[in-house]
């Protein structure tokens, strides 16, 4: 059949499996997720009208400054993402492509992944408050802790949860503000026992919090490499591995003195 045909028509009839092919590629879902920077949330404050913190059972301060909780906004478990969305958005800083599985848990429905951010959340909330009481010397039968943040999901808030409670409690330990009057911004869990641990989308999270108005950001050390990648002009990064080692830094740099990190 070929043979019959002319060089332009057999190219072109050769040519059609090939633009099928690269038609399905652009056009077939992949196992990615699109993310950008999210909201930020000041746990000293009002979140949609509630406060995020609530303590009874000790004496709470009044603060001044903020502590801002950062996330990113990702398309959905069951968005269909392109090869065409993910050539789109490859090269822009605001945006990040990711697996598709470091955002969402792999092989869950819609509804079992809603639940399992919420389980997450919960969790974290549990280790915040009991890493801040232990760090204050308090006990979690006198002094009971409510945390609320709603609509937000995953472990990523639990440093910032455990410093808010800790400034409304203690401040910086002698009468001053934990934050110096500044929004200090960050991300990373925590355990009870204080431990920071990594959480990702670092890179975009800055950028939330910088556009929020932070000037400090702590960042989980492990992660300070994806922090530096797209860090915006004038924010500064304290790594931190442990509670202990946050306060320490945001004591420094609220005194003006000591050593504070950096990556």
């Amino acid at each position: 059949m070929l043979s019959r045909l002319t060089r332009p028509q057999a190219v072109a009839v050769c040519a059609l499996p090939v633009v099928a092919l690269l038609a399905t590629a652009v056009f077939a879902p992949l196992p990615f997720s699109v993310a950008g920077p999210g909201t930020t949330a000041n746990v000293l404050g009002q979140y949609r009208g509630t406060s995020v913190i609530t303590v009874s059972g000790a004496p709470v301060r009044r603060t001044s400054g903020q502590l801002r909780m950062t996330t990113i906004v990702a398309t959905g478990p069951d968005t269909r993402v392109t090869l065409g969305d993910v050539a789109g958005n490859w090269f822009r800083t605001d945006r990040a492509v990711m697996p598709r599985d470091a955002v969402y848990p792999s092989g869950n429905s819609v509804k079992e992944i809603e639940k399992h951010n919420v389980e997450q959340m919960q969790q974290s909330q549990d280790a915040a408050t009991q890493a801040a009481l232990k760090y204050l010397h308090l006990s979690a039968d006198k002094v009971h802790v409510t945390l609320r943040l709603a609509n937000v999901g995953g472990p990523s808030a639990g440093l910032l949860f455990t410093l808010g409670i800790i400034d409304k409690l203690d401040g910086d330990g002698s009468g001053g503000d934990l934050t110096g009057g500044r929004t200090v911004a960050g991300t990373g869990t925590i355990d009870a026992s204080g431990r920071v641990g990594a959480v990702g989308g670092v890179s975009l999270k800055t950028q939330a919090a910088r556009r929020d108005g932070a000037t400090v950001f702590l960042v989980p050390k492990a992660e300070c490499g994806d922090a530096k990648a797209e860090l915006p002009k004038g924010l500064r990064l304290v790594p931190v591995t442990t509670l202990r080692g946050a306060v320490d830094s945001l004591v420094a740099l609220e005194k003006g003195n000591g050593s504070v990190p950096s990556c």
